[in-house]
């Protein structure tokens, strides 16, 4: 089907954005689709922005389904980056008869704009809208890795799929096309140490809180892993996002949301932006849109400075390390970028048939800390990780 019968305009009277003369504005950067402006040739866009009005499996955030047009009514007004980029707003996928239409209208929408390269900004909606995500991906065959910044794991049971259970949805998916789930920001205290120990098992890749807060660029090889970024906005505290469908006192600052939409943007391998889980009727002066208007930029001005940095591409960009082990003899290779200063570790795969299938995910972003680790003859804690679930 033609992509556009999938999309509404964008409501204008939310937006309410007008070109302004005294400073260049994101919005004059976008080829929006509205009631006065025809459907965008969004093809040749490097990244397409779209809005999914769709909240009815969102356990605590009805209402979110708004959001797309109110985070926008910041958006656009924000300064234009400094590279001329060509964004595409195709509108909103309205709500269907039922959620599964909206998850077909998702899929079909997704795969239709992944497969021509173009990168994803997605504004919803609800959380449990990474299930269609994922599904676009799973018909594309690309085996992926999906980065949540949520404070819960999403893995509760039920039938029907909703905000806090499209994880154990996603696992249950055969042939399956999840490689790795990374959480960034969960919440001990909202999930438990079964939970905890769950994810442990399942080889599911986590970052506590607390964990993040000492140290924010502990989450960036995580991010820069990962194919799809989404992020409920209830991990971000109450005082920075009042209109969290899941508010709490607790959780990330809206600059550290800000900083991990950054590290996605930069990220090559990142072609999916999300932002989810937002109640405009619940907000306070338009605090939590803004907010979410702020990552989604930090989001494209961190894609303005990609430079196709990934070692499997390209080997004589990088300076390859070996660092031999002494006990066993085990010697790691290290990949360091010579545009970028970024690590990357290599992990073999034991398996010539899980070897062509994991392709993709063999070599993984680390720190310059793993590096020095590794130095000292200790293996790093990623490295295990990783060796574990390539070859498990």
């Amino acid at each position: 089907m033609e992509l556009s019968h999938y999309f509404e305009p964008i409501d204008t009277s939310v937006v309410g954005y007008r070109s302004e003369e005294f400073r260049p504005m994101l919005g004059d950067s976008i080829d929006a689709y509205t009631s006065e402006e025809a459907f965008p040739d969004w093809q040749q866009a490097r990244i397409v922005l779209l809005g999914v009005r769709e909240d009815r499996a969102s356990v605590n955030g009805r209402g979110c389904a708004a959001a797309p047009d109110h985070i926008r009514h910041y958006l656009y007004r924000l300064a234009k980056p400094h590279t001329d980029l060509h964004i595409a707003d195709l509108g909103n996928i309205a709500a269907g008869a039922e959620v599964r239409d909206t998850y077909f209208a998702v899929i079909e929408a997704l795969q239709q704009v992944l497969d021509k390269d173009c990168t994803v900004l997605l504004l919803g909606g609800s959380d449990d809208l990474v299930f269609p995500i994922y599904k676009a991906y799973e018909v594309l065959g690309r085996v992926i890795n999906i980065c949540s910044v949520d404070s819960r794991f999403n893995l509760e049971g039920g039938d029907n799929i909703n905000s806090n259970n499209y994880l154990q949805h996603i696992i249950l998916q055969q042939p399956n096309y999840l490689f790795d789930y990374i959480n960034l920001g969960y919440q001990t205290y909202f999930v438990g140490n079964e939970m905890v120990q769950l994810m442990d098992e399942l080889k599911f890749s986590t970052l506590r809180l607390g964990e993040m807060q000492g140290n924010l660029e502990r989450a960036e090889p995580m991010v820069r892993y990962s194919d799809v970024v989404a992020v409920d906005v209830s991990a971000v505290r109450q005082s920075d996002a009042p209109a969290a469908a899941d508010p709490s006192p607790h959780g990330l600052y809206g600059e550290q949301l800000c900083q991990i939409a950054r590290y996605a943007g930069m990220s090559d391998k990142t072609s999916c932006f999300g932002l989810f889980e937002a109640v405009p009727g619940r907000d306070r002066d338009g605090q939590t849109a803004h907010m979410m208007a702020h990552a989604a930029w930090f989001f494209i001005e961190g894609f303005c400075y990609r430079q196709n940095d990934f070692p499997s591409r390209d080997k004589q960009s990088y300076k390859r390390f070996a660092v031999q082990m002494s006990e066993n003899g085990m010697e790691i290779a290290f990949y360091k970028s010579l545009k970028s200063d970024r690590w990357w570790m290599e992990v073999p795969c034991n398996d010539n048939e899980r070897r062509e299938r994991y392709q993709r995910h063999t070599l993984i972003p680390c720190s310059y800390h793993d590096y020095q680790r590794a130095m000292e003859n200790e293996i790093p804690e990623l490295w295990w990780h990783y060796y574990n679930r390539l070859n498990g």
